[in-house]
């Protein structure tokens, strides 16, 4: 994905990229087009483009889905993932994508609302818009809550769909820095041997980080705290040394 920013400096350009698209400045590649020099009295605005690497938002996009997990302190963060085959329920998502664009038209701006992909009863629903920072909100949180609400809607139509959301691919980017943050931990762990805690963070985002750690050999990770917000402890396997090698 390419978009143009422009700003007073090359940094004012740059924190308006981060602010309306929700990354950090590690995530994105900046080029200069223009650098606003018009001579000694001119001077215009920079111009830059930021190049932020999509090529497998499709991809992350089912590894959202297939890591999805309820919102309810009953859910099963270790359990194994649902393979049933389901039939596509065009009456339930008829009615959910309606019920989002009667919150996003009370919310006050205007919204398109659609199906973007289905992995097993996991149905993703993208809404986009011009005032997609207000649809996302501070770290997510506006996006998180209408996810609660759409979902508290759609299980009384059909208990077993679960309903994600994203928004201009707000949830994939966020998902991908939480993995990368919880891979490094785990790399940590096993050269010191030492646990680490992940920090606070909800059933979904807790699902997430046991999915991917799962397949790391001589790691092992476990919820721990009360509530909907715990932390993950990521520590070695019973039996593993510091290098991640089983010992003898």
């Amino acid at each position: 994905m390419t978009r143009e920013f422009s700003g007073k400096t090359e940094q004012e350009a740059i924190n308006k990229a981060i602010e309306e698209l929700h990354i950090e400045r590690e995530d994105f590649d900046v080029e200069v087009i223009d650098n606003g020099r018009r001579g000694l009295f001119k001077k215009a605005d920079v111009k830059i483009l930021v190049h932020v690497d999509t090529d497998d938002e499709s991809d992350n996009k089912l590894n959202v889905i297939e890591a999805f997990s309820d919102f309810e302190s009953k859910e099963n963060e270790d359990g194994e993932e649902d393979d049933t085959v389901y039939e596509v329920d065009e009456d339930l998502e008829t009615k959910v994508c309606n019920f989002l664009k009667e919150i996003t038209n009370y919310m006050g701006f205007d919204a398109n609302i659609s199906v973007e992909s289905r992995k097993g009863k996991k149905i993703l629903i993208s809404i986009n818009s011009d005032d997609s920072k207000l649809v996302i909100g501070k770290n997510g949180r506006n996006l998180d809550s209408l996810q609660v609400l759409v979902n508290a809607y759609s299980v009384k139509i059909n208990p077993d769909r679960k309903i994600i959301l994203d928004s201009e691919g707000y949830k994939v980017r966020h998902d991908e820095k939480l993995v990368h943050g919880a891979y490094k931990v785990a790399q940590v762990v096993k050269k010191t041997g030492r646990s680490r805690l992940l920090p606070p963070m909800n059933p979904y985002e807790r699902r997430l980080v046991h999915t991917a750690l799962g397949d790391i050999t001589g790691i092992e990770t476990k919820s721990e705290g009360e509530g909907l917000i715990k932390q993950i402890r990521v520590s070695l396997k019973s039996g593993f040394n510091h290098k991640g090698r089983y010992r003898r």
